[in-house]
């Protein structure tokens, strides 16, 4: 009988560190702290995405926000004088960014949201990439567009504008992209 009391002891006691492990393990990837999800997103599309990514990764998660935030009429590709067209026409310009990031140092690994405009990255996307000193960084861009198939004309857009930085070509996804596929994307750089 004592010998049946401590087997089930032990059974116990193996079954509760296994638990604890298992947790334990479940919040390390949980947290990612040299993980950012940066992005910008002038309809909410990209937002989405983006929230899902850094939920899924456990990185953190900061929106590029436009000092002058986009209107319609500024988003309407179709105008050749709206804000949009104006500044994508220009690769040098670079709207202000209203908001900043504390400590661009502590971060490692970097994913970069944006919807795609006329086939690259929006001009703000630019001017992020400029702000800051990304050497030995490695970012990954990600976006959203109706039927531009890929970002690899935005990455290569980027690269002169991030010396020093790994910047992979990334990928484009719908909208309604899962968590988890997601996950299993960026997981190639994490």
């Amino acid at each position: 009988m004592k010998k049946l009391i401590y087997i089930a002891a032990a059974i116990i006691v193996i079954a509760g560190l296994f638990a604890i492990s298992h947790i334990n393990a479940k919040e390390k990837t949980m947290t990612n702290n040299n993980v950012l999800v940066a992005y910008f997103s002038a309809t909410g599309n990209t937002r989405g995405v983006a929230e899902r990514l850094a939920t899924a990764t456990g990185a953190d998660l900061f929106e590029i926000q436009p000092e002058i935030l986009y209107t319609d009429d500024d988003l309407n590709w179709r105008n050749d004088k709206s804000r949009s067209s104006i500044e994508m026409g220009n690769k040098d310009s670079r709207p202000v960014i209203a908001n900043t990031i504390d400590d661009i140092s502590k971060y490692d690994t970097i994913f970069l949201g944006f919807p795609i405009w006329w086939g690259r990255e929006p001009s703000i996307v630019d001017t992020f990439l400029t702000s800051y000193d990304f050497t030995g960084k490695t970012i990954i861009p990600f976006a959203t567009s109706g039927s531009t198939p890929s970002t690899a004309e935005a990455a290569e857009n980027m690269r002169p504008l991030a010396p020093n930085v790994s910047i992979p070509n990334g990928a484009r996804f719908p909208v309604d992209v899962t968590a988890d596929e997601l996950k299993t994307w960026a997981d190639e750089w994490l």
